[in-house]
C-alpha cells in the first residue's frame, strides 16, 4: 500500500484543508482482524452501488458502520470555516486524503477497491448528497426515487429498476435533504413537510417528510440534461417520425401556437425543447418555468424563472406574475416551461395580442383533456368569464395539441397531432393530423407502431408555401410512409 505523507496533503493550500490528512483521532473502535480479506467490489456497478445498512463485514465491522464512523470522525476534526472553503476538485481531493489517511494508520486491512469504495463513499457523504451522489453523476440515471433507507429506484431509458444505493436511516434521509435545500434558504419541517428545490446542476428536487409522508422522508430527483436532446435525437430514439418532425417544424417556423400535452415524465419538456430549435434566431424569445429546465440554442432568449415565498411567507413571484410582466419585454414569442394555475388566462392573451407561435405544455391524458385542463386553468384566473368566452379564448389562441407519452418499453413517443380549428356551439373543435398506430410488441418487448398521417390536411397548409416552406406532396396522405 502506497504511504501517504502524514505531514500535507496534496493540493492542500489550493484547497483551503489545511494538514486535514494529518488532523484526526485514532479509529481506536474499528476492530479489523488481519486474517480477513476485504469484501469482494461490486463490478458491475462500481459507481452506483451501496452496500446495505447491514452491509458487508470488513474486518468484523459492518462496512456500512465503518464509512459512518469515518464521516463522524473526519467532519469532527474539520472546523466548519475550513470546511466551507473546500470547494470544487481540491476539496475532494483533500477529504479523500483524510479518509485515506485514516484508514491506512488505524485499518490497514481495507484495500483495494474496498478501500476506494469506502473513501469515495465517505466523501460522498462530507461534499455531496451521500448515498445517492454516485446516482446523480451516472448520466445513464435521470431519476433517483427515494422511498425509504433500503428501497432507493433510479430511472434507466425510460424504466424503473432498484438501485444498491442505501441510506443509514431515517435520519440520514433528512440529513441530507438539509443539505440539498439549505443553501435556498429553505426549510422543511412539521410545519413544511413538503419542498421543492433545484440542485447547482439544475435538477429538480422534491423533498416529502412526516407527517405527509407516515412512512418516513421521500426524496425524488429529476435530473437535469446538459446536453439537450434535438429533433434528430427524437427522431432517432422513435419518439416521432421524420416526416411528423418536418411538419412539426415547419409549423414553429409560420408561428402556428401549440401545447403538448402528456403524463409526469412523458418527455414534454425534451420535447418543448427540440421544437424551440425551429424558432429562427432573429426573434426575442421569453422563457417562463418553474424550475428552469429549458435550454435554447437562440442568441436572444430571455430566462424568467418563478420564485416561492421565503421563510415568512413573503416574496412569492407566480408564473402568472412572470407573463404579464414578459409583455412588456418586447418578446416575438413566449415559452411557458408548464402551465398549471391561472398563468393560462395571461399566455392565451398573449398569443391572441401579437405573440404567435408560443409553446407551452400541460398535464393530461388526451389533446381533449389538456383543452379541458386550460379552460380549468383560464376559469381560475378571477375574471368571471363566461365559459363560452374562456373556450373562444382557447380556441382562437391554440393551433396545435401535441400529446405525447411513455409506453411500457419506456419510449416516450408521440401518440397524435391535432389541430384545434374554431368553436361550434359550447365545443372546441379538434381534428386529428396524425396518430400513433400500435401493431403489437416484438420478441424482446418492444412496442411496434409508427406515427402516421390521418389523411386530413390542417386547415393552415397554405401558410406553408406563403412561407416558402416546400413539404413532400404526400405528407398527410393516410396509411402513407
Amino acid at each position: 500500500m502506497d504511504e501517504i505523507p502524514q505531514t500535507k496533503v496534496e493540493g492542500e493550500n489550493s484547497a483551503g484543508g489545511v494538514g486535514l490528512a494529518n488532523r484526526f483521532r485514532p479509529l481506536t473502535s474499528v476492530v479489523v482482524a488481519p486474517e480477513e480479506s476485504p469484501p469482494p467490489a461490486d463490478t458491475a456497478q462500481p459507481e452506483v452501488a451501496a452496500p446495505r445498512a447491514a452491509g458487508p463485514v470488513v474486518g468484523g465491522v459492518a462496512y456500512e458502520e465503518l464509512k459512518h464512523r469515518l464521516h463522524h470522525l473526519l467532519i469532527g476534526e474539520l472546523e466548519a470555516n475550513e470546511l466551507q472553503k473546500l470547494t470544487g476538485p481540491k476539496a475532494r481531493e483533500a477529504v479523500e486524503a483524510a479518509a485515506r489517511a485514516m484508514l491506512q494508520q488505524e485499518a490497514p486491512n481495507v484495500i483495494g477497491l474496498t478501500r476506494d469504495s469506502l473513501i469515495r463513499a465517505v466523501a460522498d457523504e462530507v461534499l455531496g448528497f451521500g448515498p445517492i451522489e454516485p446516482l446523480l453523476r451516472d448520466p445513464t440515471v435521470t431519476e433517483v426515487m427515494v422511498n425509504n433507507p433500503d428501497e432507493v429506484y433510479i430511472e434507466v431509458d425510460g424504466k424503473l429498476h432498484l438501485s444498491p444505493a442505501r441510506f443509514r436511516d431515517d435520519e440520514h434521509i433528512v440529513r441530507i435533504i438539509d443539505r440539498i435545500i439549505a443553501p435556498l434558504g429553505r426549510r422543511v419541517d412539521e410545519q413544511s413537510p413538503m419542498v421543492d428545490a433545484r440542485l447547482p446542476d439544475g435538477s429538480r428536487v422534491n423533498a416529502v417528510i412526516p407527517p405527509v409522508s407516515p412512512r418516513g422522508p421521500l426524496i425524488t430527483v429529476r435530473k437535469f440534461r446538459a446536453d439537450k436532446l434535438t429533433m434528430d435525437d427524437l427522431v432517432a430514439g422513435e419518439t416521432l417520425t421524420r416526416r411528423a418532425a418536418q411538419f412539426l417544424g415547419a409549423c414553429v417556423r409560420i408561428r402556428r401556437s401549440m401545447a403538448i400535452s402528456g403524463g409526469t415524465g412523458a418527455g414534454k419538456t425534451t420535447l418543448l425543447n427540440a421544437l424551440s430549435g425551429y424558432v429562427p434566431e432573429g426573434e426575442r424569445i421569453v422563457t417562463i418555468e418553474d424550475p428552469v429546465e429549458l435550454k435554447l440554442l437562440q442568441p436572444h432568449t430571455i430566462v424568467l424563472e418563478a420564485r416561492p415565498p421565503s421563510l415568512e411567507g413573503r416574496g412569492e413571484i407566480t408564473q402568472r406574475d412572470l407573463v404579464r410582466n414578459a409583455l412588456r419585454m418586447r418578446p416575438d414569442r413566449i415559452i411557458v416551461g408548464e402551465v398549471r394555475s391561472r398563468e393560462a388566462f395571461d399566455m392565451l392573451q398573449a398569443m391572441n395580442t401579437g405573440h404567435e407561435g408560443s409553446l407551452t405544455t400541460v398535464h393530461a391524458n388526451s389533446p381533449r383533456d389538456a383543452l379541458a385542463r386550460i379552460e380549468n386553468m383560464v376559469l381560475m384566473a378571477g375574471m368571471d368569464l363566461p365559459l363560452r368566452a374562456a373556450r373562444d379564448q382557447i380556441a382562437s389562441a391554440l393551433d396545435l395539441v401535441i400529446q405525447i407519452a411513455r409506453f411500457p418499453d419506456g419510449v416516450r413517443r408521440v401518440t397524435h397531432i391535432v389541430e384545434v380549428t374554431g368553436i361550434e356551439g359550447q365545443v372546441v373543435t379538434m381534428q386529428e393530423l396524425f396518430r400513433f398506430l400500435q401493431r403489437g410488441l416484438d420478441a424482446e418487448g418492444r412496442v411496434l407502431g409508427e406515427l402516421l398521417p390521418t389523411g386530413i390536411r390542417p386547415t393552415f397548409s397554405e401558410q406553408f408555401e406563403l412561407a416558402g416552406i416546400s413539404l413532400p406532396v404526400d405528407l398527410f396522405d393516410a396509411g402513407r410512409w
